[in-house]
Parts: structure tokens; C-alpha cells; sequence
């Protein structure tokens, strides 16, 4: 995988001292809940724009030009804001791998970021989208091993809509896979999505990998989801994100 050699000569220092986008970046927060404890597990980070503009609003400024700064800068507000909020919890980070030419030099900024904010690095998850097309597998691998080795979590995101399949999950080996919510929609009433959940439960037990259900909206799909032993839960049933607000297990819905 190849990048362009002023991607290369930027500096931790571009990531941290707010070198622009050409905009603001802001984070929301959306929990995610430890079914068993009833209790906030972690909060995503979800990148936002200036005035709270969604996602696709800030997608639309990122290029190939702008994308490796755009991860760094999303990594490092994240933490800076999550510690400035008093997040005690996971702290989950999406993350473009495309965007990382190398992961060591490309982690630098994220530790400087922690260690400047007072953020532990140990309750850092990077999460990996399967929005971006990610054709070179062994790549990725190289994040997750050098990201293990740190103490970090690593995850998929989106599982069952994009890329990943049986022989991704079982090569790469995260400590969680979020089921996409195309999945989750309705499963309570979806056979065909029963077995495709059911099967990956069971790889994700063998190997020792979290499964998280997110986009959960209903009660119905809550309780198949529990039932079948899956135990962290995302969705606006629970919680919808907050702009820079952290949401309280005291707050939650949907933990009768």
C-alpha cells in the first residue's frame, strides 16, 4: 500500500496542534451497554461537524489529500474530549486503515494525545469501518498485531455489510465484532438473520471475540439478542448520541 510522501513527513505535532481541515471537527458520544451488569461498557466516538453536522456532512470535505490528517485529528479529539467530559469507561475510536501507512509511526499522536490529556491508554478501542473498502487484508493485520501489542482493543465495525467474512474474523481475530444493524433490524422476525447471528456467535465464542449488536431500536430485538448470548448492546433503544455529552448508566432506556 502506497502513500504519498508529504502523508509520510507530516508530524505529531500536525495532529496536535489542530493543523486544519479547512473545519471544525467535533465528537458525540453514543454508549455502548454490558447487557450482564446493566452498566455502560464504553461510549463511541462519532466524528461530527462544526454546528453538529452528521457524519456524511463531514465525509464530504475528506479526500485522499486530507484523509490521513482527518483520522489523526479524529483520533486525538476524541480522547480530548472524552477526558474532558470525565469518561471513565471504553473509549471506542473509528478508525480508515487506509489512512495508515504505518502503525506504529501513525500511533504517535494518539499516545501523545492520551498522555496530554490524562486519557488511559488502556481502555483505548480502535474500531475499523466496513464502510472503506479495505482490499489488502494483510495490512490490516499488521494494525490489529501492532495495536495488540500496545494493550489496545481492536474491533470490526458493521459486520455483515461490507468486506468482512467468516475467514476475515477468524485471520484478524479482534477483541470485538459489532454486528451491522441491517442485521439486527427485525431479527426477532428474520430466521435467515437468526442463523447468519447464531453461527457467528459461535466462532466469536470459540476464539474469544466480544459480540456487540448495534442499531438496536425495538425491545423485540433486544430480547432475541440477549437470549442468544450476546451481551453488549448499542442502539437508539438504549441511547441516542450526544454532542459532547457523555450518557450516565442512570439515563439509559431499555435496561428492565
Amino acid at each position: 500500500m502506497q502513500f504519498p510522501a508529504s502523508i509520510k513527513q507530516q508530524t505529531c505535532s500536525d495532529c496536535l496542534s489542530g493543523q486544519s481541515l479547512g473545519f471544525q471537527i467535533r465528537m458525540a458520544f453514543q454508549p455502548i451497554i454490558d447487557w450482564h451488569s446493566k452498566s455502560v461498557y464504553a461510549y463511541e466516538a462519532l466524528v461530527r461537524g462544526p454546528q453538529g453536522e452528521g457524519a456524511a456532512w463531514v465525509f464530504q470535505h475528506i479526500d485522499d489529500d486530507n484523509k490521513y490528517y482527518f483520522d489523526q485529528a479524529c483520533r486525538v479529539k476524541a480522547i480530548e474530549t472524552a477526558a474532558r467530559l470525565g469518561c471513565n469507561s471504553f473509549l471506542s475510536i473509528n478508525f480508515l486503515p487506509n489512512a495508515v501507512y504505518n502503525p506504529e509511526t501513525c500511533i504517535k499522536a494518539t499516545i501523545e494525545a492520551a498522555d496530554l490529556y490524562g486519557f488511559d491508554l488502556n481502555k483505548l478501542i480502535f474500531e475499523v469501518t466496513e464502510c472503506e473498502q479495505i482490499p489488502d487484508k494483510a495490512h490490516l493485520n499488521r494494525i490489529f498485531n501492532s495495536y495488540a501489542k500496545r494493550g489496545f482493543q481492536t474491533a470490526i465495525d458493521d459486520y455483515g455489510a461490507g468486506f468482512a467474512t467468516l475467514d476475515w474474523l477468524t485471520e484478524l481475530k479482534p477483541n470485538i465484532l459489532k454486528l451491522d444493524m441491517q442485521l439486527i433490524r427485525d431479527i426477532d422476525q428474520h430466521p435467515a438473520k437468526q442463523y447468519i447471528v447464531e453461527e457467528t456467535v459461535a466462532q466469536c465464542q470459540l476464539q474469544g471475540t466480544k459480540v456487540l449488536a448495534e442499531g438496536i431500536e425495538t425491545k423485540a430485538e433486544r430480547d432475541y439478542l440477549t437470549a442468544v448470548g450476546i451481551r453488549y448492546l448499542q442502539g437508539y433503544y438504549f441511547a441516542k448520541p450526544q454532542l459532547e455529552m457523555l450518557t450516565a448508566t442512570a439515563q439509559l432506556s431499555g435496561l428492565e
